[in-house]
């Protein structure tokens, strides 16, 4: 008997308190993601933090139109706009969440999940636009075909979007949604790129400036928290998209997986756009001043 005692060792009881830990994590997963008042709460907690972060936006965009009422639409006052419509219609779209997951059509649902992603794709991809000018403009090169390549770029995403939504309306196979996801997946990695690439750029370029002024410095921090900010969401969102593609455990789409809902979304739009609208704080210089410098 007591050699039979002392054979069970620390390590194996360790493994078993393990197996314990890790069984009764998976079990609290499961019945969270099974349960509708767990789903129910987390989807209302997501709804609060985008009208929280729709709210900011539009705060912002109220603070910038009084201080420069005379210059119009702006890239600055665009992006805040677009960053109070984006978060807007996520906070109405999870307050009715098991509402929408009712909606037929099943077409109806997608485009409600998904036309807001688009719309946050364009919100940023406005921020690599104007990162783009700067640097180019720095170099002494044309930028005529910036925007231009802006819009179509926006456009050839939509249209693309669109038809893949109406093919899925009239033929509703797996295959089809599978490919709609990948499309906003490999979109997700061009958007990823773009920050990459032109807020890498701008911010070495601002890098071989001599620093001397603190205005100097915070717009170097500026350049680079947003770079890897940005870069770091929409490659998440890349990720996650393709795994939401192939893997049913891994579906966003669905009312019983809302802690992949709630980290997902915080991930790649609550905690980016909160972050990235805190650095772009700064209100533009008062009338009087000639120069405005949109989105600094």
């Amino acid at each position: 008997m007591a050699r039979s005692f002392s054979m069970i060792s620390p390590s194996s009881t360790s493994s078993s308190v393990a197996a314990l830990v890790l069984n009764g994590a998976a079990n609290w997963w499961d019945d969270v993601n099974a349960s509708p008042l767990w789903q129910d709460w987390i989807f209302h907690v997501l709804s609060g933090l985008f009208g929280l972060v729709s709210a900011v936006a539009l705060i912002q965009l109220i603070r910038i139109e009084c201080r420069v009422p005379e210059y119009g639409w702006t890239t600055q006052k665009v992006f805040h706009f677009l960053n109070f419509l984006v978060n807007g219609v996520r906070s109405t779209v999870f307050v009715f969440r098991r509402d929408v997951q009712l909606m037929k059509p099943e077409i109806v649902q997608h485009i409600l999940l998904d036309m807001p992603a688009l719309a946050f794709f364009t919100t940023y991809a406005l921020l690599v636009l104007f990162w783009a000018e700067i640097y180019y403009q720095a170099r002494g090169v044309s930028t005529d075909g910036l925007r231009p390549s802006f819009y179509t770029i926006n456009v050839v995403v939509y249209a693309v979007q669109i038809a893949l939504w109406l093919f899925l309306w009239w033929k509703p196979v797996q295959v089809v949604l599978a490919l709609s996801k990948l499309f906003f997946a490999g979109v997700s990695l061009f958007a990823a790129l773009g920050f990459l690439l032109y807020g890498g750029r701008l911010f070495l370029m601002l890098q071989r400036f001599p620093v001397e002024s603190k205005g100097r410095r915070k717009k170097l921090q500026e350049v680079g928290y947003v770079t890897t900010i940005c870069f770091a969401c929409f490659l998440i969102r890349c990720i996650m998209m393709c795994f939401n593609a192939f893997d049913k455990s891994a579906d966003l789409d669905v009312l019983n997986h809302p802690i992949l809902n709630f980290l997902y979304y915080l991930l790649v739009e609550i905690l980016p756009s909160s972050l990235v609208l805190f650095i772009l704080r700064k209100l533009p210089p008062k009338r009087g001043i000639t120069q405005y410098h949109p989105i600094h």
